[in-house]
């Protein structure tokens, strides 16, 4: 009725993707870093960042803080950044405080967030990734 399978018969490892092709990177709470962070993945920051962030997509925390510049496609942002902001789709959400100019292609923003900066859009053709940014 119940019998062995031999050691052979196990189930086979996955092949392909591994830890060290992820696309997404988080960086908790518990993160503080120093120095500026380059990701060709989106990032989640709920840490402390003192440095430029430049990634693909990036998602803050309502606790998070970023000094300094922040350069990406998509950014939805919800904690503390200080330093000028560029992103082609930018959300500011209501717990969010931006301290810094802002350059965006598309702008939401929920009521309640502060912003202590100038809002432009990005020149024709700019790209974010090219931008020359400097921190407030």
């Amino acid at each position: 009725m119940f019998s062995k399978k031999p050691a052979s018969e196990t189930a086979p490892r996955p092949q392909g993707r591994t830890m060290a092709s992820s696309t997404f990177s988080v960086f908790g709470s518990d993160i503080r870093i120093t120095g500026d962070v380059h990701a060709s993945a989106d990032l989640h920051i709920d840490g402390h960042v003192e440095g430029d962030v430049t990634c693909t997509a990036l998602v803050q925390g309502e606790g998070s803080e970023i000094v300094g510049a922040v350069k990406a496609e998509t950014a939805r942002l919800s904690g503390t950044v200080r330093g000028t902001i560029s992103a082609r789709d930018l959300v500011i959400l209501k717990t969010a405080r931006i301290h810094g100019d802002v350059h965006y292609d598309s702008l939401t923003i929920e009521q309640g967030a502060q912003v202590d900066g100038r809002f432009a859009p990005r020149a024709a053709g700019e790209d974010s990734t090219v931008v020359s940014l400097a921190a407030s």
